[in-house]
């Protein structure tokens, strides 16, 4: 059965879902900590260690988010989950980037939040519905969607080849094509792409990321 440790500077919330998930019989050995540095001085001699360590963001001293590059440092296989009020895209960013396994809030049934610790051991990424909304809209916003020029398997092999440097020459070699048809494809590139030139395409397709790279 995993071992699960909460670090929670709330006293009351700390008892209280200590409580709760002692009394699940999936789970063992639940000890619960204020602050990361109590938790990060007691792992040493920890036996066993925790396989799921909940934590809030907002703690005395070190803080939720550095908490989690510690811990995973020293238990690179440990399932981090944050269980927190806070809900702002940043700390759900920085969490994410840190480490964390999966973003929850408290004023989740502890049943969820049990629930979720198993999802967590299982590899899954359990986060409170709003929280995974947002992270989806930080995401999308990081990689906008690509354009669709409509570029045919041949115009993207030729501008594949352009990105590399080769001419026109060179790419009719390539490609096993007549000068004029390599000729006409890349005007057919240069009017999908809206540009005037070979440079321009590239520049293009590599700002885009209209190729594999």
């Amino acid at each position: 059965m995993p071992h699960v440790w909460i670090v929670e500077d709330n006293a009351a919330f700390r008892r209280a879902a200590t409580r709760a998930l002692s009394s699940r019989s999936t789970f063992c050995g639940v000890r619960a900590f204020e602050r990361c540095e109590d938790a990060l001085e007691a792992l040493p001699t920890a036996d066993p260690k925790p396989e799921v360590i909940l934590l809030d963001v907002g703690l005395p001293g070190m803080d939720g988010l550095q908490g989690i590059r510690e811990f995973k440092a020293v238990l690179p296989d440990c399932a981090m989950l944050v269980l927190t009020v806070f809900e702002d895209d940043d700390k759900i960013f920085r969490a994410i980037l840190a480490g964390a396994s999966g973003y929850l809030l408290k004023s989740e049934p502890m049943a969820r939040v049990a629930e979720a610790i198993e999802q967590a051991l299982a590899g899954g990424s359990p986060m409170n519905p709003r929280v995974a909304r947002r992270v989806l809209d930080m995401f999308s916003k990081l990689n906008p969607e690509k354009k669709d020029y409509g570029l045919t398997e041949r115009e993207t092999a030729v501008l594949e080849l352009m990105v590399e440097g080769l001419g026109k020459k060179q790419i009719a070699d390539r490609l096993d094509l007549n000068q004029h048809t390599t000729d006409y494809v890349m005007r057919c590139i240069y009017k999908k792409l809206h540009v005037n030139g070979m440079t321009a395409a590239v520049s293009i397709a590599l700002k885009e990321g209209l190729i594999a790279r």
